[in-house]
């Protein structure tokens, strides 16, 4: 069974470059080695400001973030809330057109030309409507959209994972819900007040750096590996 992960983690401050780099070791050191070995389809770090993400796809147990970004532990913060330290939060998904029936269906069928991260903040008196609407638009299987695209949420922090060229099928899971309270025209929801605009107006999303991306089916030789940001 194939399963989704994503976390968040925040640089030390002052610590963001050297942090950076030690990820990016990482990669190559240790996820490249969970993708070759089979434990892991996808593997992608992203960076933004004093923040870190990664999203992962397992395919046997649950690999820990330590097991992919070790190198970068010592540049990230503690995060409070629990008695023992802990580096990474795990993100909750919130939203997904598709998701895996198995790894046979998860697999790529064409090549991906960028693996992409983004970030967006949602107004904290939004967040419950956005889950709400997003649900509901999820689990009725009101519209499709990018099979491979995902969102996780922690506190008012959005993280999506994207994939380009971007495909488009059916889902094979059934959905949860037989209700069609999405509604028909999206824009009704008005999700353009859910989010927080940023300092210079702009809504939605914005793009972020990719540290290193790595998928199965391309580390047999030298898997492919992006580290570049995108613009979009």
């Amino acid at each position: 069974m194939i399963r989704r992960w994503m976390y968040r983690a925040e640089w030390k401050d002052g610590q963001e470059e050297e942090g950076v780099q030690a990820l990016r070791r990482s990669g190559e050191a240790q996820a490249l080695n969970q993708v070759k070995r089979g434990r892991l389809m996808t593997v992608a770090a992203f960076s933004w400001k004093n923040n870190v993400f990664l999203y992962y796809e397992s395919i046997d147990g649950h690999a820990e973030p330590d097991e992919i970004a070790g190198e970068a532990e010592p540049y990230l913060k503690d995060w409070p809330g629990r008695s023992e330290p802990r580096k990474w939060i795990e993100m909750i998904d919130v939203f997904h057109f598709n998701e895996p029936a198995d790894a046979e269906h998860w697999l790529r069928k064409h090549p991906v030309e960028r693996r992409a991260g983004r970030v967006a903040h949602l107004k904290p008196e939004k967040v419950a409507s956005y889950v709400y609407y997003h649900y509901q638009l999820q689990e009725e299987r009101a519209f499709p959209g990018p099979k491979y695209e995902i969102i996780g949420i922690h506190e008012n922090l959005l993280f999506g994972y994207q994939e380009f060229p971007s495909v488009t099928e059916e889902p094979v899971v059934p959905g949860r819900l037989s209700t069609k309270g999405t509604p028909d025209n999206w824009s009704d929801s008005r999700m353009d007040l859910h989010f927080q605009p940023w300092e210079d107006g702009h809504l939605y999303f914005k793009p972020i750096d990719t540290v290193f991306a790595y998928y199965i089916g391309e580390a047999a030789g030298d898997a492919h590996q992006a580290n570049e940001g995108w613009n979009k």
